[in-house]
């Protein structure tokens, strides 16, 4: 009945060239469905093709009506996974989360990792904190380190909760990195995260290839999804190889690079 009565709002809004176009018809419906709680916060929405079939409109319509609602933070699209709702409380915050690959291969440099650690293990009482688990409990672990032309610019050191990736031992990271699969797998809905420069412990320095005197740009981030953290991850940058940036929108969506 409700998609009879939204294809009816659709052709009415052309036949009688009514002022709301047929993609703002369509934004109405969706924000009806959140806000009647049909629709849940993380919930994934029906596709913009599938939207189109049902309410007889083109996709291009669909596409603006869903793209406009991300814009507003309504919802987050999620490339090649789907467009879900996003909670309330994160609206106009939430952080665009883009990998080391794809900030390299944006400023046309050639991007490659090496694999140092791939593990099962007890979580510590600080990785246990920051993924809200007991002690003790069976997490993921994996150290990698990610070269721009060659050069190493990032060590990453990455704890999974199970519960959010439970192939994560058995992936392949050759062509892809942890932050591009677990992008892809699971709407980021919220993220706690500190900058600080310091200097290397011995071991970085070793994989980054600097001297301990040389200072360095660490960023901790906890991503989460709904009500589960699904990773915490330390990320160790040489100061003269790293710049750290972002912009924020406070009438849009934030981002970080």
């Amino acid at each position: 009945m409700q998609y009879i009565q939204l294809r009816e709002r659709v052709k009415s809004a052309v036949m009688f060239k009514a002022p709301v176009p047929r993609y703002a018809a369509l934004k109405t419906y969706v924000c009806e469905q959140i806000e009647k709680g049909k629709w849940q916060p993380n919930d994934k929405i029906p596709s913009e093709t599938s939207l189109a079939e049902t309410f007889g409109i083109s996709r291009m319509t669909a596409n603006r009506a869903i793209r406009e609602l991300t814009d507003e933070g309504r919802l987050i699209r999620i490339a090649g996974v789907g467009t879900f709702v996003l909670p309330p409380k994160v609206r106009g915050t939430i952080l665009e989360i883009r990998s080391i690959s794809e900030e390299i291969i944006a400023r046309g440099h050639i991007h490659s990792s090496r694999l140092l650690t791939i593990e099962k293990m007890e979580a510590s009482a600080f990785v246990a904190r920051s993924l809200e688990l007991e002690e003790g409990a069976e997490i993921f672990h994996a150290v990698f380190v990610h070269f721009e032309n060659d050069e190493p610019v990032q060590l990453e050191n990455r704890f999974v909760n199970p519960a959010a990736a439970p192939d994560f031992l058995s992936l392949d990271f050759t062509n892809r990195t942890p932050s591009d699969y677990l992008l892809g797998r699971l709407p980021v809905t919220e993220i706690e995260q500190t900058i600080e420069a310091r200097l290397p412990s011995k071991q970085e320095a070793a994989h980054l290839a600097i001297d301990l005197a040389e200072p360095c740009l660490v960023l901790e981030r906890t991503s989460r999804t709904g009500q589960m953290v699904v990773t915490h991850v330390r990320l160790v940058h040489p100061g003269k190889r790293m710049t750290l940036g972002g912009r924020n929108s406070f009438d849009n969506t934030p981002s970080i690079g």
